[in-house]
Order: C-alpha cells, then sequence, then structure tokens
C-alpha cells in the first residue's frame, strides 16, 4: 500500500473508515460484555441464597402497674405506653384526636370513647366506644352509641365500673346526659338524662355519681328497669371555689377525692347516697396560709390540666402547686406537694426545675411520680428520693393514665 492509501485509512469525517476508533469500540465492548456477565451471575447467586421472608406481629404482656398512658394531645392522635422500669416506649393505643381512653380492670382491653367523620372532619358523624385487646392492640370491637361530647383531656367523661363491665360516657348533644354501654355484650344500652352536672365516677353496686352546678352530688342507680337518680346536699361551690375536674378514685377504697381552686380537699365514700367529708385545706396542711377567692391576694395555689395523682396503696396525694392569684388554676406548677392523706400533713414541698401541668403517679410499690409541661416532655421521678430517672423529650402533653391493679 502507497503512502496515500495509508494516509486515506486515518482520515475522519463522514464515510471515512477510522481503525484506531473501531479497536477501541471492540475493546469497550468486550469490557462491558465481560462485565454484564458476571454481574448477571452473581445476581443469580444472590437470587438462590436468598430465602423468603416471614412477617410477623410483635405483642406486648398486659397493662404493668409501671406504665404510664400518654396522650399526645390535640395535635397528634395516639395514646403512647411508657414503662417508668425502663424509660423505653411499650406500644400505642390508636386514639382520634379529642377521644378519651380507659382501661379494663381485668386488663385484657383498652376501651376507646371516640368520634369520627366518613370524610376527615365533615362527613357522616360516628359515636362509639372502640375495642383494642391490651397484648395486640388489634381492634376488636366498634360499639356504637348516639354522642359524646367533643372536649379532650379530661379523665371523668369516660369511665369504666369497678367490674369491667359497663361503661360510661358523658354526652352533651346539647342536653347533659350520659351513654351507658354493655362492655360484655358490647352494645349500648341506654341514655340517661343528667342535667347540671358533669365528671363521673364509678359508684360499685349502684351505678355511676357526677359532680353538679349546685354544688351536689348526684347518684345514679342502673339497677332497674328505669334509672333512679338521687342527690346529695350541696358542699361545694361551683361558681365560688370550683373542683378541678381531673379528680382521683380509688377502687379499693371506693372513694373519691376532689381538690378545689383555692387548695381544699373533700374526700367521697361511694354508695347509694355518698358520704362526703369536711374539706380541709391543702395550704393549711403545709403550714402557710389557707387560699382565698379574694383578688390580688398572691399565695399558693393549686393548678395545671391534671393538677393532683393519687398513690392508692399510701394515701399520698401529689398537687402541683404554684404562687398566684385565685383563678389562677391553668398555671402550671413549680412545686410538688406530697400530702399524707391519713394524716393530713404536707410530708414533703419538691421544686420543679421544669414546671409542670400534669401530674400521675404508679401505683406500684416503688412509685414513680410522672410529671409533663406544655413542651410535651415528661419526667419520671422517683416518689421517695425524688431523683428523675428518665426524660422523654416530645412524650405527648395530654391526659396521663395509669393503671390500677387494686
Amino acid at each position: 500500500m502507497g503512502k496515500h492509501g495509508i494516509d486515506r485509512c486515518k482520515q475522519k469525517g463522514p464515510g471515512k473508515m477510522n481503525f484506531a476508533a473501531i479497536g477501541k469500540l471492540s475493546a469497550a465492548s468486550a469490557i462491558a460484555l465481560a462485565l454484564f456477565s458476571a454481574s448477571t451471575s452473581s445476581r443469580a447467586e444472590t437470587t438462590a441464597s436468598l430465602e423468603p421472608e416471614e412477617s410477623d406481629v410483635q405483642t406486648i404482656s398486659p397493662p404493668k402497674p409501671s406504665w404510664i398512658y400518654v396522650n399526645r394531645g390535640f395535635v397528634l392522635p395516639g395514646v403512647a405506653i411508657y414503662d417508668t422500669a425502663s424509660g423505653k416506649m411499650v406500644g400505642m393505643v390508636e386514639t382520634s384526636l379529642l377521644s378519651d381512653m380507659a382501661i379494663d380492670p381485668a386488663g385484657k382491653y383498652y376501651y376507646v370513647s371516640e368520634t369520627i367523620w366518613t370524610k376527615g372532619w365533615r362527613g357522616v358523624r360516628q359515636d362509639m366506644v372502640t375495642v383494642y385487646d391490651s397484648t395486640g392492640l388489634k381492634l376488636q370491637s366498634e360499639i356504637a352509641m348516639p354522642g359524646r361530647i367533643l372536649i379532650g383531656g379530661r379523665k371523668n367523661n369516660f369511665v369504666i365500673s369497678d367490674d369491667g363491665k359497663t361503661a360510661f360516657v358523658y354526652n352533651l348533644n346539647p342536653a347533659s346526659s350520659v351513654n351507658v354501654v354493655d362492655l360484655v355484650k358490647r352494645r349500648f344500652v341506654r341514655n340517661i338524662e343528667l342535667a347540671g352536672c358533669a365528671s363521673l365516677i364509678p359508684n360499685p353496686g349502684v351505678g355511676f355519681s357526677a359532680l353538679c352546678s349546685d354544688g351536689s352530688m348526684a347518684t345514679v342507680s342502673i339497677a332497674g328497669t328505669k334509672p333512679v337518680t338521687t342527690r346529695s346536699a350541696s358542699f361545694f361551690s361551683a361558681t365560688g371555689d370550683p373542683i378541678f375536674d381531673n379528680f382521683a378514685y380509688d377502687k379499693a377504697k371506693r372513694e373519691a377525692v376532689f381538690l378545689t381552686y383555692t387548695g381544699l380537699v373533700y374526700t367521697a365514700k361511694m354508695g347509694p347516697s355518698p358520704t362526703i367529708s369536711e374539706p380541709v385545706s391543702i395550704q393549711a396542711m403545709a403550714g402557710v396560709r389557707a387560699g382565698e377567692t379574694k383578688p390580688l391576694e398572691v399565695n399558693w395555689y393549686p393548678g395545671g390540666g391534671q393538677p393532683m395523682a393519687l398513690h392508692r396503696a399510701s394515701g399520698h396525694l401529689y398537687v402541683l402547686m404554684h404562687m398566684g392569684e385565685y383563678w389562677s388554676h391553668k398555671a402550671a406548677g413549680s412545686e410538688i406537694w406530697d400530702l399524707d392523706l391519713t394524716t393530713k400533713k404536707v410530708v414533703k414541698r419538691v421544686p420543679l426545675a421544669d414546671p409542670a401541668k400534669s401530674i400521675e403517679v404508679t401505683q406500684d410499690a416503688a412509685p414513680k411520680v410522672i410529671v409533663a409541661g406544655e413542651s410535651g416532655t415528661v419526667h419520671i421521678l422517683d416518689a421517695t428520693s425524688w431523683d428523675e430517672k428518665f426524660k422523654l423529650e416530645k412524650a405527648g402533653g395530654g391526659v396521663i393514665a395509669v393503671a390500677d391493679p387494686s
């Protein structure tokens, strides 16, 4: 081949052959083919070694005395379960917004009184008591009922009878009434009108009781074919010195404990005609001036959304207290006052670095006091040493509940 022939083979451009480029493409193709073959072989080997995944559902134990149930508030649905022994989250009960949860006394179920709509916050309204098993947290039943109050943040709008057979659901539609739900047959039984009363209390062997706007306690017997309502004499002023609605109930003693805005403590022995004690000032039991209703009188007052917690076995009442004026009942507590109901003495005052709006106490032998502020941070404190055991960030800002093992 002459010089010109060699030059033509090196020329580039349309219709011209470039042997150097062809050589490079052939090498690249060979490398790509080798990589593809290796990749295919590797995938085949990997596929052959994979085993099919087996799905499972984790279960938890029935309610423990060391567990707390934290309603996540008005923003996030659900009630989170935490174990105060470990500070770990155990599970979550599915609840809708503005719902109320109650625990089966036998520990088999969680009950949720709730309202939902077919199209978010509109459409057809559905009011019900929803039943979940306590170990798998699976839906068991939905018991339809005719309405319920939509408020949230209240322990005593939905209560269970001590034997676990009946639920009482407060309703305002538009008059004040109570829905009675059979939890054994899982059906709505009846609606009982209860004019001017709210904040329900189980009343074993009778039915239920409630606090009324005239300062009395209504008691409703449901044993007969028609409910029978009786009322006590007026013992508090619903306009002058109201009772906090998140009060405590002791199932073993069949006794309710109330606290007023000025700091008066009442107890009521439940029965066909409940026996109500004379009030005692928590400030006087601490050796300070009793609370008053006078304006501009600065003193120690109880406050918060859930301002008191009762340890049933020991009879100790834990109260969130703050410095302020009367009618500052929504203010967060800067101290916890530990009140012995038997001796009628405040035995301990515990300052709080993080002011709290809610307080609860576990019902085990070594109780933990639980406090939560508006930020949703939950603090778990040892009720003896008052050391902080755990701090749960963003755990929830709603009502805190515990299981009652009595």
